[in-house]
């Protein structure tokens, strides 16, 4: 990865659906070059796909919940479980294995309290948890699909 391609990724991730020719006139390429790397970054998995972002309101999910699971169980064959249950749950938007206290956190999306009240109902009939906590967001301060882009690794391209 070169700085170009730091600076196509950026705009893309601004936008996914900005025209190759406008992203290659914003790096400094004609547009074949310029798609070709967007190709090659495709093959690479750096871009892992494009989506629209919705409004999650206007889709009416616009409570989140952040649930925090305990469990007694440290296993490999648990484990799996557990994530092949969560497949099944579309309001589960995010989900990861944590260190510390807790040693799983979700990001859950619902239109109401009662809505989130029967996913839970629905997640505990399927496995048993040890302990589950859900805190709901009082509102959103900040958001973004955009990953930091300073950590790349660039080669140095003025050789």
């Amino acid at each position: 990865m070169d700085k170009i391609d730091r600076k196509i990724l950026s705009l893309l991730q601004k936008d996914a659906t900005m025209p190759v020719a406008e992203i290659g006139r914003k790096v400094g390429l004609s547009t074949t070059p310029c798609w070709r790397r967007i190709q090659k970054m495709e093959e690479d998995g750096v871009i892992q796909r494009r989506v629209a972002v919705l409004d999650p309101a206007k889709v009416n999910v616009g409570v989140t919940v952040f649930v925090s699971v305990k469990t007694n169980e440290h296993n490999e064959a648990w484990m799996r479980k557990f994530s092949g249950v969560i497949d099944e749950f579309p309001e589960v938007v995010e989900f990861y294995r944590m260190s510390g206290d807790v040693d799983y956190l979700m990001r859950v999306v619902v239109p109401d309290i009662h809505a989130y009240d029967t996913f839970y109902k629905r997640l505990i009939s399927k496995i048993n948890l040890t302990d589950v906590s859900s805190a709901f967001a009082m509102g959103q301060i900040k958001y973004t699909t955009a990953l930091p882009l300073d950590f790349a690794i660039v080669v140095d391209d003025d050789k």
